[in-house]
């Protein structure tokens, strides 16, 4: 499925059509049948992935144990356990990420928790830092000296992390946009 084109679509829907397609996903993503599927091709020991709104990214996880609507899993990088509901799971490594075509600065949907972006401040410098929350307007975002920005989707850029090679130049890699 392809969700940039989805969402293309989706900008041109009313208030309310947004409203009415948000209760009938609501009744799918609870149909019995839909997570009685997903039930039965999950096992404890599972290792998967699921996404998570908040941080907007796709979690590392194991499944612990199975519930009647939700999930126990135990994130792989830090061992924290979580109760989920087995629609936030991919079980079909489907591709998260949304790319919108690009006019002036980023949207929400297009940033992570952990990715690194750019802005100019009101001083024309400009700030790097790693995004610590997704607020609806704003991204929270912390820099190399511990400073924190908040800073509207608007002005940001992304920033490619690359590691020095040798003086005066950069290793990395080129990103198609």
């Amino acid at each position: 499925m392809n969700y940039s084109a989805i969402l293309e679509q989706l900008k041109q829907a009313s208030t309310f059509d947004l409203y009415r397609l948000n209760v009938a996903i609501k009744h799918e993503l609870e149909n019995p049948q839909r997570i009685a599927e997903i039930r039965r091709r999950l096992r404890p020991g599972q290792e998967i992935s699921y996404f998570d709104y908040n941080k907007n990214k796709e979690i590392a996880a194991k499944v612990v144990k199975l519930k009647q609507t939700r999930v126990l899993v135990e994130h792989t990088d830090n061992g924290e356990l979580w109760n989920i509901p087995f629609a936030w799971i991919n079980l079909d490594n489907v591709e998260t990420d949304i790319s919108l075509p690009q006019t002036t600065g980023l949207d929400r949907n297009q940033l992570k928790v952990g990715d690194i972006v750019g802005f100019q401040d009101r001083q024309n410098n400009h700030i790097y830092g790693r995004i610590i929350r997704l607020n609806p307007k704003t991204v929270t975002l912390i820099t190399e000296d511990n400073s924190q920005w908040r800073v509207a989707y608007k002005f940001l850029y992304p920033v490619i992390d690359g590691q020095p090679a040798q003086p005066n130049s950069i290793e990395g890699v080129i990103v198609d946009r």
